[in-house]
Protein backbone atom coordinates (compact mmCIF):
# COMPACT_ATOMS: atom_id res chain seq x y z
CA UNK A 1 0.00 0.00 0.00
CA UNK A 2 1.34 3.61 -1.31
CA UNK A 3 2.11 6.12 2.09
CA UNK A 4 2.06 10.11 1.09
CA UNK A 5 3.12 11.97 3.16
CA UNK A 6 3.73 16.12 3.29
CA UNK A 7 6.85 16.65 4.46
CA UNK A 8 7.45 20.47 4.82
CA UNK A 9 10.54 22.14 5.27
CA UNK A 10 10.76 24.39 8.54
CA UNK A 11 13.27 27.24 9.73
CA UNK A 12 13.15 31.13 10.72
CA UNK A 13 15.85 32.30 8.68
CA UNK A 14 16.22 34.02 5.71
CA UNK A 15 17.77 37.46 5.32
CA UNK A 16 15.42 38.63 3.13
CA UNK A 17 12.45 38.28 5.52
CA UNK A 18 12.58 36.76 8.56
CA UNK A 19 10.17 33.54 9.64
CA UNK A 20 8.54 33.44 6.10
CA UNK A 21 5.99 30.65 7.35
CA UNK A 22 5.01 31.93 10.40
CA UNK A 23 4.63 35.82 9.17
CA UNK A 24 0.53 36.34 8.85
CA UNK A 25 -1.99 37.04 6.57
CA UNK A 26 -4.76 37.93 8.76
CA UNK A 27 -4.77 38.27 12.33
CA UNK A 28 -5.20 34.81 12.96
CA UNK A 29 -3.54 32.81 9.51
CA UNK A 30 -0.19 32.29 9.10
CA UNK A 31 1.61 31.32 5.88
CA UNK A 32 1.63 27.72 7.26
CA UNK A 33 -1.74 27.79 8.84
CA UNK A 34 -3.10 28.27 5.32
CA UNK A 35 -0.69 25.70 4.21
CA UNK A 36 -1.60 22.72 6.58
CA UNK A 37 -5.15 23.79 6.25
CA UNK A 38 -5.20 23.37 2.81
CA UNK A 39 -2.91 19.91 2.99
CA UNK A 40 -5.59 18.70 5.77
CA UNK A 41 -8.58 18.44 2.66
CA UNK A 42 -6.36 16.52 0.66
CA UNK A 43 -7.78 13.21 0.52
CA UNK A 44 -4.70 11.59 -0.95
CA UNK A 45 -2.28 12.84 1.67
CA UNK A 46 -1.57 10.90 4.57
CA UNK A 47 -0.24 13.57 6.99
CA UNK A 48 1.99 16.50 7.18
CA UNK A 49 5.18 16.11 8.68
CA UNK A 50 7.63 19.58 9.50
CA UNK A 51 10.83 19.03 8.82
CA UNK A 52 12.25 21.39 10.96
CA UNK A 53 15.99 23.00 10.99
CA UNK A 54 17.94 22.77 14.02
CA UNK A 55 18.59 25.45 15.89
CA UNK A 56 16.47 27.44 19.17
CA UNK A 57 14.99 29.71 16.62
CA UNK A 58 13.57 27.32 15.08
CA UNK A 59 11.68 26.00 18.01
CA UNK A 60 8.30 27.52 17.55
CA UNK A 61 7.86 24.89 14.67
CA UNK A 62 8.20 22.08 17.20
CA UNK A 63 5.51 24.15 19.53
CA UNK A 64 2.81 23.97 16.37
CA UNK A 65 3.17 20.97 15.85
CA UNK A 66 3.09 19.69 18.93
CA UNK A 67 -0.50 22.10 18.86
CA UNK A 68 -1.39 20.24 16.00
CA UNK A 69 -0.85 16.76 16.45
CA UNK A 70 1.10 16.68 13.57
CA UNK A 71 4.46 14.65 13.61
CA UNK A 72 7.84 16.39 12.89
CA UNK A 73 10.97 15.67 12.78
CA UNK A 74 14.64 17.67 13.50
CA UNK A 75 17.66 17.91 10.95
CA UNK A 76 20.45 19.46 9.78
CA UNK A 77 19.70 23.24 8.36
CA UNK A 78 21.22 23.43 5.27
CA UNK A 79 20.48 19.60 4.19
CA UNK A 80 17.19 20.04 3.31
CA UNK A 81 16.78 16.88 1.12
CA UNK A 82 17.74 14.64 4.36
CA UNK A 83 15.41 16.69 6.70
CA UNK A 84 12.90 15.02 3.79
CA UNK A 85 13.83 11.82 4.23
CA UNK A 86 13.56 11.97 7.44
CA UNK A 87 9.75 12.70 7.18
CA UNK A 88 9.31 9.69 5.47
CA UNK A 89 11.14 7.42 7.39
CA UNK A 90 9.55 9.26 10.59
CA UNK A 91 6.25 8.76 9.19
CA UNK A 92 6.84 4.83 6.97
CA UNK A 93 5.73 6.72 4.03
CA UNK A 94 6.64 5.45 0.23
CA UNK A 95 6.28 8.81 -1.57
CA UNK A 96 6.87 12.60 -0.24
CA UNK A 97 4.96 15.21 -1.32
CA UNK A 98 6.92 18.67 -1.30
CA UNK A 99 6.41 22.33 -1.76
CA UNK A 100 7.80 25.23 0.04
CA UNK A 101 6.46 26.50 3.46
CA UNK A 102 6.16 30.25 2.29
CA UNK A 103 3.84 29.23 -0.67
CA UNK A 104 0.29 30.30 0.59
CA UNK A 105 -1.92 29.46 -2.08
CA UNK A 106 -1.26 25.48 -3.86
CA UNK A 107 -2.67 24.81 -6.53
CA UNK A 108 -4.64 21.69 -5.50
CA UNK A 109 -6.84 21.07 -8.85
CA UNK A 110 -4.50 18.76 -10.23
CA UNK A 111 -3.11 16.81 -7.18
CA UNK A 112 -5.94 13.42 -6.56
CA UNK A 113 -5.20 13.28 -11.02
CA UNK A 114 -1.22 13.50 -10.79
CA UNK A 115 -1.38 10.84 -7.31
CA UNK A 116 -3.15 8.83 -9.46
CA UNK A 117 -0.87 8.70 -12.22
CA UNK A 118 2.45 8.91 -9.96
CA UNK A 119 1.64 5.38 -8.82
CA UNK A 120 -0.26 3.97 -11.63
CA UNK A 121 2.71 4.79 -14.13
CA UNK A 122 5.66 4.14 -11.47
CA UNK A 123 7.01 7.47 -11.64
CA UNK A 124 9.64 8.64 -9.50
CA UNK A 125 8.53 12.11 -9.93
CA UNK A 126 5.38 13.57 -10.76
CA UNK A 127 5.11 17.61 -10.66
CA UNK A 128 3.08 20.17 -11.86
CA UNK A 129 4.99 22.82 -13.71
CA UNK A 130 4.21 26.15 -16.01
CA UNK A 131 2.11 27.74 -13.10
CA UNK A 132 2.52 30.95 -11.33
CA UNK A 133 6.00 30.44 -8.92
CA UNK A 134 4.72 29.32 -5.67
CA UNK A 135 2.01 26.84 -6.81
CA UNK A 136 3.54 24.23 -7.79
CA UNK A 137 3.56 20.77 -5.71
CA UNK A 138 5.95 17.46 -6.53
CA UNK A 139 5.63 13.91 -5.97
CA UNK A 140 8.83 11.88 -5.45
CA UNK A 141 9.03 8.11 -3.97
CA UNK A 142 10.88 8.26 -0.79
CA UNK A 143 13.80 6.15 -2.89
CA UNK A 144 14.16 8.70 -5.69
CA UNK A 145 15.18 11.09 -2.59
CA UNK A 146 17.56 8.66 -0.95
CA UNK A 147 19.26 8.31 -4.29
CA UNK A 148 19.94 12.14 -5.18
CA UNK A 149 21.13 11.94 -1.48
CA UNK A 150 23.39 9.10 -2.00
CA UNK A 151 24.80 10.26 -4.64
CA UNK A 152 24.70 14.03 -4.99
CA UNK A 153 27.48 15.77 -3.88
CA UNK A 154 26.68 19.14 -1.57
CA UNK A 155 25.31 20.59 -4.23
CA UNK A 156 22.49 18.45 -4.12
CA UNK A 157 22.22 17.92 -0.36
CA UNK A 158 20.07 21.20 -0.04
CA UNK A 159 17.16 22.99 -0.21
CA UNK A 160 17.18 22.37 -4.03
CA UNK A 161 16.13 18.86 -3.51
CA UNK A 162 15.06 18.45 -7.52
CA UNK A 163 18.82 18.92 -8.45
CA UNK A 164 20.06 15.69 -8.73
CA UNK A 165 16.84 14.28 -10.24
CA UNK A 166 16.78 17.61 -12.88
CA UNK A 167 20.37 16.74 -13.63
CA UNK A 168 20.06 13.34 -14.39
CA UNK A 169 16.75 12.83 -15.88
CA UNK A 170 17.80 9.75 -17.47
CA UNK A 171 17.90 7.57 -14.30
CA UNK A 172 14.36 8.78 -13.12
CA UNK A 173 11.21 8.29 -14.82
CA UNK A 174 9.63 11.81 -14.35
CA UNK A 175 6.00 13.12 -15.21
CA UNK A 176 5.64 17.17 -15.81
CA UNK A 177 1.89 18.35 -15.59
CA UNK A 178 1.42 21.53 -17.27
CA UNK A 179 -2.16 23.73 -15.81
CA UNK A 180 -5.01 24.47 -18.34
CA UNK A 181 -4.45 27.57 -20.52
CA UNK A 182 -6.20 30.14 -16.84
CA UNK A 183 -3.71 29.08 -14.79
CA UNK A 184 -0.45 28.75 -17.21
CA UNK A 185 0.84 32.29 -15.54
CA UNK A 186 4.24 31.96 -15.45
CA UNK A 187 4.31 36.45 -14.78
CA UNK A 188 2.45 36.32 -11.77
CA UNK A 189 4.42 35.23 -8.39
CA UNK A 190 2.55 33.93 -4.81
CA UNK A 191 5.80 33.11 -3.08
CA UNK A 192 6.68 35.00 -0.40
CA UNK A 193 10.60 35.82 -0.37
CA UNK A 194 10.80 39.49 0.13
CA UNK A 195 8.54 42.00 1.66
CA UNK A 196 6.64 43.29 -1.28
CA UNK A 197 5.74 39.50 -1.82
CA UNK A 198 3.84 39.61 1.54
CA UNK A 199 2.10 42.31 0.86
CA UNK A 200 0.64 40.92 -2.04
CA UNK A 201 -0.43 37.83 -0.70
CA UNK A 202 -2.19 39.40 2.25
CA UNK A 203 -4.37 41.45 -0.27
CA UNK A 204 -5.04 37.84 -2.01
CA UNK A 205 -6.13 36.25 1.17
CA UNK A 206 -7.55 39.59 2.53
CA UNK A 207 -9.93 39.40 -1.01
CA UNK A 208 -10.91 35.61 -1.11
CA UNK A 209 -10.29 34.77 2.54
CA UNK A 210 -13.95 33.45 2.23
CA UNK A 211 -12.73 30.26 0.00
CA UNK A 212 -10.12 29.53 1.99
CA UNK A 213 -8.49 27.52 2.73
CA UNK A 214 -8.84 26.21 -1.02
CA UNK A 215 -9.12 29.51 -2.93
CA UNK A 216 -9.16 29.05 -6.35
CA UNK A 217 -6.05 29.88 -8.66
CA UNK A 218 -8.16 30.64 -11.69
CA UNK A 219 -9.97 33.31 -8.80
CA UNK A 220 -6.25 34.75 -7.30
CA UNK A 221 -5.47 35.23 -11.30
CA UNK A 222 -8.39 37.49 -12.28
CA UNK A 223 -7.79 39.35 -8.84
CA UNK A 224 -4.21 39.78 -10.04
CA UNK A 225 -4.93 41.08 -13.42
CA UNK A 226 -7.42 43.73 -11.87
CA UNK A 227 -4.42 44.93 -9.20
CA UNK A 228 -1.57 46.02 -11.58
CA UNK A 229 -0.15 48.10 -8.54
CA UNK A 230 0.26 44.64 -6.60
CA UNK A 231 1.77 43.15 -9.33
CA UNK A 232 4.18 45.69 -10.38
CA UNK A 233 5.35 45.30 -6.35
CA UNK A 234 6.83 41.82 -7.69
CA UNK A 235 7.50 42.42 -11.06
CA UNK A 236 11.20 42.60 -10.32
CA UNK A 237 11.32 38.90 -8.61
CA UNK A 238 9.43 37.28 -11.14
CA UNK A 239 11.76 34.76 -13.09
CA UNK A 240 9.40 32.54 -15.27
CA UNK A 241 11.19 29.40 -15.58
CA UNK A 242 10.20 25.94 -16.65
CA UNK A 243 12.13 23.07 -13.82
CA UNK A 244 10.37 19.56 -15.22
CA UNK A 245 8.80 20.18 -18.61
CA UNK A 246 11.73 20.86 -20.40
CA UNK A 247 13.68 18.16 -19.83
Amino acid sequence: MRKLVAALACRNGGSRLYGKPLQRLDAETTILDQILQTLERQPCINTAVLAIAEGADNHAFIDLAKQRHIPYVIGDETDVLQRLIQCGHHTAATDIFRMTTECPFLYTEPLADAWRAHTASGNDVTATDGLPEGTHFEIYTLAALETSHARGTEHHRSEGCSRYIREHRGDFQVQALLPEPDCARMDLRLTVDYPEDLVLCRRVFEQLRAAAPLIPLPDIIAFLDRRPDLTALVAPYVKPMLLWANG
